[in-house]
């Protein structure tokens, strides 16, 4: 799947024709029987455990508000707006009410410095902007981010990309935003539906790493991974009841995706028959569980290992 009038991506093999293709068709067959007589099927036949990895005592989390993807954002409150700003997170417009708190002043001098226009206003136009909400007196606009095509999360010999599915919290996707650039992705993926989108939550936490990791997003996330296979990756997800160990993940050094389950629920059921490859975390201590962006530093930890020459 490419883009109206773009050149294709530079992965030249199809995946039948790659050396681990083999290893693909035994990966299938290994991923089925460990299955067989072990899944646990969560509501919606949702497979549990964040990131794969946790199969009960997860928090869960409330999907993240409809917008529109286009629209603004809108930080609000001394701290939240300041720290947004120290972090990076690219804003449009300040809106503050004079005052002699240090925070206040701080974030002016902040976005004076980096070229963020300022708006000097009262409260009654703050409360309008922020929907009566408690503002401190200051707001900062963020403006929309512009996600890639799928199709340019497969640029170079080797690309990594990371998928997420149902992911809605927005710190775990700027957590493994980070991670993934740490460990030399390409990219990260999500599906448009039921999935956090980049907002002033991820930029915070991805440490300013967005500006260089691109995401993209995809109508339908089973196709999406489908279209990656044909292109020749190989796709592999998390799953406590994965019967591989990441350690022993096949064709890392080859393009790959690696697909990041829910807080909650894991990967969903759909999602996990598309890959070709279900893998687990050993986990020896007595915790239960790992969020979906530990589960994904670990697990790019492991695989940026096994590509380093």
């Amino acid at each position: 799947m490419t883009k109206k009038g773009k050149k294709g991506p530079s992965v030249t093999a199809k995946a039948e024709d790659r050396h681990w293709h083999g290893k693909r068709v035994k990966a299938r067959a290994a991923k089925n029987a460990s299955r067989t007589g072990t899944k646990t099927m969560g509501p919606r036949g949702a497979r549990p455990g964040p990131g794969g990895q946790s199969r009960q005592g997860a928090a869960q989390t409330r999907p993240a508000a409809a917008r529109r993807p286009d629209a603004p954002e809108l930080v609000h409150g001394r701290n939240p707006v300041l720290e947004a700003l120290r972090e990076g997170v690219p804003g449009t417009t300040l809106y503050y009410m004079p005052d002699s708190d240090d925070r206040v002043r701080e974030a002016v001098k902040l976005a004076a410095d980096r070229g963020v226009p300022l708006i000097e206003c009262g409260k009654p136009e703050l409360d309008r902007l922020t929907d009566r909400a408690v503002h401190q007196g200051l707001a900062l606009q963020v403006k929309p981010y512009r996600y890639a095509h799928p199709d340019d999360l497969l640029q170079g010999a080797a690309p990594l990309i990371v998928a997420l599915d149902g992911v809605t919290d927005a710190r775990n996707l700027g957590a493994i935003v980070r991670s993934a650039t740490a460990f030399g992705a390409s990219g990260i993926l999500l599906p448009e539906r039921r999935s956090a989108g980049v907002n002033a939550g991820a930029w915070k936490t991805s440490a300013g790493t967005l500006a260089t990791t691109p995401v993209a997003r995809c109508t339908n996330l089973t196709r999406q991974l489908k279209s990656y296979q044909d292109a020749g990756c190989f796709v592999a997800g998390l799953d406590a009841h994965g019967g591989t160990s990441i350690a022993d993940l096949p064709a890392s050094d080859a393009p790959f995706v690696l697909v990041v389950g829910s807080e909650g629920k894991g990967l969903s059921r759909l999602v996990a028959d598309s890959c070709d490859l279900l893998a687990h975390i050993p986990m020896p201590g007595t915790a239960e569980s790992l969020n979906a962006g530990v589960a994904a530093a670990i697990a790019l930890y492991e695989i940026a290992r096994q590509r380093t020459p």
